[in-house]
């Protein structure tokens, strides 16, 4: 929150001398922010250091800085202008070095005096929990407050626990905790995440010890606390920017998919009116389970004659049901009976990727026989998804479903989503549905 507005105001600083390279200033904060951000450089931090940062500051302010000469020496012949405009650069590059490490003592400053800190509870009473909880006590330049440590039973010779594992989520309310440190609790690690997953629990931020960290397994990401290296993991919920960005995806590609998709629908539609007479209607619409749980009406068109509503909500597989005539069996095959669904994703009852919407006696069902099902629900859910193009479809086991859509929503990125769309496109042509 304080790097940012510094960067930008380094990066920006040129401008008030001269406004004769603006176009190549904004560019250049632009291009360095979005570096910075891609880079780690604006992720939370434990240990803050200027010695640190600088070897990683310097090269993408390098790399930025070489991309907006390059651009602007193709865009002007002149060697003054050039020499002008990268002396700009060089400023602004040597203000954002500055400006960070003006922001690292501020903030350093303000833990060790505690004007900011965040309650933190260790998880884990052994070797590693106890030096942690040591560490905390000692040092508060880590900005942590440690109030407690839990586990199954106690281990640690100088450590009390506050309380056991599953007094997680009331510690968390009782005790006002921001920050989770899973260190080297006695308990499996799905016993572990089954705590964590709770909604107290879950809205904290959570750091980890990696296991064999001695091997030097954390090289990638060097924060530590004292000598014990942590690495914070990611939010697993698509809120704040990342939903945004998802979400507008979403809604870009439903409208221009049902513009330039509108004749083949239109073709589907007529051939689903030619084989059911008019009988049920051409649009088959149906309760699925949302995100986080809220039903909503998914519209498909229809391939198959109409049925009674306890069957259509109960009826699993419907791959050889007679009822399903050839127009139908094209349309599951290839798909194309899901289309409508691209208007659920402009209303936002769903999205383009996600996990299958599943009916609610099924989504019950799910949920009682696997743990892990109704985590499903933290996203929306999609017209294709990660499970569907690994070949999950019809009648798969339901626990490797939940695994890869839990998979998709933990790894969740831009770039995942269009590796899934391409793949769908590839089961389309194929005729790979069900």
């Amino acid at each position: 929150m304080v790097a940012v507005p510094v960067d930008v105001a380094a990066l920006l600083a040129p401008l008030l001398f001269t406004d004769r390279y603006w176009r190549g200033t904004l560019a250049m904060a632009c291009v360095t922010v979005a570096i910075f951000a891609v880079g780690g450089l604006y992720r939370p931090r434990r240990h803050l250091s200027i010695l640190d940062e600088l070897p990683s500051l310097s090269g993408r302010l390098l790399a930025a800085a070489s991309l907006i000469s390059i651009v602007a020496a193709t865009r002007h012949d002149s060697d003054g202008y050039l020499a002008d405009f990268m002396r700009g650069v060089l400023l602004s590059a040597a203000l954002v070095v500055l400006g960070r490490a003006l922001t690292r003592t501020i903030i350093m400053t303000a833990r060790r005096r505690r004007w900011v800190e965040h309650n933190a509870i260790v998880i884990g009473a052994g070797p590693i929990g106890v030096e942690l909880a040591r560490l905390l006590r000692r040092y508060p330049q880590y900005g942590l407050r440690f109030v407690g440590c839990v586990d199954t039973v106690p281990r640690g010779a100088g450590i009390k626990l506050a309380g056991s594992l599953d007094d997680l989520e009331y510690l968390v309310r009782l005790q006002r905790c921001d920050v989770l440190i899973l260190a080297d609790p006695a308990s499996s690690e799905s016993t572990v995440m089954e705590v964590l997953r709770q909604p107290r629990s879950a809205a904290c931020d959570l750091w980890a010890v990696p296991r064999l960290w001695g091997s030097r397994a954390s090289a990638g990401n060097p924060d530590h606390i004292g000598a014990i290296p942590v690495v914070k993991i990611g939010d697993t919920t698509l809120t704040g920017p990342r939903w945004a960005l998802k979400r507008a995806f979403d809604v870009a590609f439903a409208m221009l998919s049902l513009v330039l998709l509108s004749p083949v629908m239109l073709l589907c539609a007529i051939a689903v009116l030619l084989e059911s007479g008019g009988r049920g209607g051409i649009f088959f619409h149906q309760e699925r389970i949302g995100r986080h749980g809220i039903p909503f009406q998914v519209i498909k068109f229809r391939s198959m004659r109409p049925v009674n509503e306890h069957e259509s909500q109960t009826n699993w597989s419907i791959a050889h049901d007679k009822r399903v005539g050839p127009v139908g069996r094209v349309l599951r095959r290839t798909s194309l009976d899901e289309l409508p669904q691209l208007w659920n994703i402009v209303r936002g009852d769903m999205s383009v990727v996600g996990p299958r919407p599943e009916r609610p006696y099924f989504v019950e069902k799910f949920s009682a026989e696997y743990p892990t099902y109704a985590m499903r629900h933290r996203v929306p859910v999609g017209l294709t998804g990660l499970a569907q193009v690994s070949g999950l479809r019809g009648d798969t086991p339901i626990s490797d479903r939940a695994r890869f859509d839990n998979y998709y929503i933990e790894n969740w990125s831009p770039w995942l989503d269009v590796k899934v769309l391409l793949r769908t496109v590839a089961e389309v042509f194929r005729a790979g549905g069900r």
